[in-house]
Parts: C-alpha cells; sequence; structure tokens
C-alpha cells in the first residue's frame, strides 16, 4: 500500500502581534472577556501589501527545508485558503511560481477552518492513486482583510498566518504502524451556511464583505460533530482513542479544544494548544500548531498523531497521521 509520509513541516507568522489589551482601545471589549472566553492572548496581523501567498510561501520554504527537498522535488501543491489573493487564478499557483516549481499541478481548495484536512485528504488521494509522488499541503489566511473591525464578536477571535507540510508516496505494509496517513474523514452541511460565513461574494455582491457568525451556534455543532468524526476516522484506521499520542485540533477556541480531549480520554497534556498565541487562523491554525510541537520535540517519529477541525459550510473533517 502507499502512504503519504509526512517529510518535514514549516510555519510563517507575520511580524506584527496584537494583543487583546490593544483591541480593547478599539472596540467594547477586555482582556479577561476574550482570555475567559476563546482562551486567546494575542494575534498576528498581516503588513500591509503582505498577502495570502506571501505566507504561504514562507512555510512551504521552511517545510522544504525540514523535509531537505527542492522545490524541483515537488509536483502537487494543495494550498487550504478562505482568503486567497485573487478570485483567480488559484493563489496556489503564485507560490509554485515563487518557488520556482515547473511541473506538476497547483490547486487551491476552500473548506475555510477544515482547509487543511481536506487539503490533506485531496493530496493524499492524489499520492496513493500515483496522480503525484511529492506534496506540499499549505493552510494561509489573511483573515484580517474580512474581519468587521468593530465587531468585538468576531475581530478578537482571528488572525494571520501559514502552515506547511511535505507528504511522500513511500510503500507501506497496509497496517496501521505505517508511517504517512492512515485515515480521512470530511463531511460537511450546507444548511448551516447562516452560522458562519462572509456576507459577500463576485456573484452576488461583486465584492467581499465581512465575516458573520452565531458563536453558540457554532460552538454547539463543533462539539458534536468533532467527537463523530473522530471516530470515524478512528474506526475506518482501526485504532482507538487510547491509541492517539497527539490531538492537533483547529485552533478557535479553547473550551472547545478542551472538550473534545476529554471526549477522547487525553490528558491536557497530549492536546496542542497554540490558540493563545494565534487565534484562529482558519486553515493555518492546524499546520501551525503541527509545526509547533514537532519542532519543540513533542511530536516524535513513530507517534500517532490526530488532525481535526471544523469551519463555515458547515465543513468539517479528520486525519490520522503517523508521524
Amino acid at each position: 500500500m502507499i502512504r503519504s509520509v509526512v517529510q518535514g513541516c514549516g510555519a510563517y507568522l507575520p511580524a506584527r502581534v496584537v494583543t487583546n489589551d490593544e483591541l480593547a482601545k478599539k472596540v467594547d471589549t477586555s482582556d479577561e472577556w476574550i482570555r475567559q472566553r476563546t482562551g486567546i492572548r494575542q494575534r498576528h496581523i498581516a503588513a500591509e501589501g503582505e498577502f495570502t501567498s506571501h505566507l504561504a510561501l514562507k512555510a512551504s520554504e521552511r517545510a522544504l527545508a525540514d523535509a531537505q527537498l527542492k522545490p524541483s522535488d515537488l509536483d502537487l501543491i494543495v494550498l487550504a485558503t478562505a482568503t486567497p489573493d485573487e478570485t483567480f487564478p488559484a493563489t496556489a499557483t503564485r507560490v509554485q511560481s515563487a518557488l520556482g516549481m515547473t511541473r506538476g499541478a497547483a490547486f487551491d481548495v476552500q473548506a475555510v477552518c477544515a482547509g487543511f484536512v481536506y487539503g490533506m485528504s485531496v493530496a493524499d488521494s492524489m499520492l496513493k492513486n500515483g496522480l503525484a509522488s511529492t506534496a506540499l499541503v499549505i493552510g494561509a489566511e489573511t483573515f484580517s482583510r474580512i474581519l468587521d473591525w468593530n465587531d468585538r464578536g468576531t475581530c478578537v477571535l482571528f488572525g494571520d498566518g501559514a502552515g506547511a507540510v511535505v507528504l511522500k508516496a513511500e510503500t507501506g505494509t497496509g497496517t496501521s504502524a505505517d508511517r504517512g496517513v492512515l485515515a480521512n474523514a470530511l463531511h460537511s452541511d450546507g444548511r448551516q451556511h447562516d452560522i458562519l460565513y462572509v456576507d459577500g461574494g463576485p456573484s452576488s455582491t461583486r465584492t467581499t464583505g465581512f465575516l458573520r457568525m452565531e458563536g453558540k451556534e457554532v460552538f454547539k455543532h463543533a462539539i458534536v460533530n468533532m467527537a463523530a468524526v473522530v471516530t470515524e476516522v478512528l474506526d475506518r484506521a482501526g485504532l482507538a482513542p487510547t491509541d492517539i499520542d497527539w490531538l492537533v485540533p483547529h485552533q478557535a477556541n479553547k473550551r472547545i479544544i478542551d472538550g473534545t480531549g476529554r471526549k477522547l480520554g487525553l490528558s491536557p497534556d497530549q492536546v496542542v494548544v497554540t490558540v493563545d498565541k494565534h487565534a484562529n487562523t482558519s486553515a493555518a491554525s492546524i499546520p501551525l500548531a503541527l509545526e509547533t510541537a514537532a519542532s519543540d520535540g513533542r511530536i516524535k517519529k513513530g507517534d500517532l498523531v490526530l488532525l481535526e477541525g471544523i469551519g463555515g459550510g458547515l465543513a468539517w473533517g479528520a486525519s490520522l497521521v503517523r508521524w
């Protein structure tokens, strides 16, 4: 069996850091209010003229360096983003050009905060089917560009950033002991559109609007759907929650993260949390957290890592990876 094995990972965060106290000077909020409800202490904000493709490129270069590979080794780029540079072409093609990759394919996927898991699943399928041999999967966002900075219920929650992993097709035994992606599970429910969306688009208003969210409804769906998709992906791999070494969840809200960990019976030490430093970076949040735990030595070769996320659509999913 062909497995998509992680060769390296990289991350990039814009230089500007915005604390809760700084936001409290602009909107009616406070550091205590934000921390108690979300766990967020700060977020990074892209500079003027710094686009999603710029963040994605820097994370990609670091992932390739970590994998000890060159852009010419790649034959696939899958970029998960809800904040592309342009309506078209795909932001992935801008990264492809900037890297100097001249073969294969590069395209975007859009599943908002679940985007990185969707991107992993797409790349894994293409590697297993022989359509590519080495893939770069990126999650990159400049959510600060679609926030209503007068809406204290949403503007305090999000930040900008990018993370990336390099996957390489390798032959495995077909058992759960193999390194690489062991299983994926993806879902969506378009009936829940109105609880998390951006009010605008090229075909409806010709302009991009602002993010709108019903936080309590999103929280409710997140708790239920995350538990179900985690069970599903473990069942597909023939594994149990007790087999998990690390949970790397979408970093939206500390309470959701804690709730998912408890449902799986994991100790807090097994759950990677970066929401306090990064806030919600949408499709970038999982690879940013993954790179943090891999670079500081927590995630080691052979560890079983569970990635999961939910976002607008609603769209949600999980990937199970043997590091």
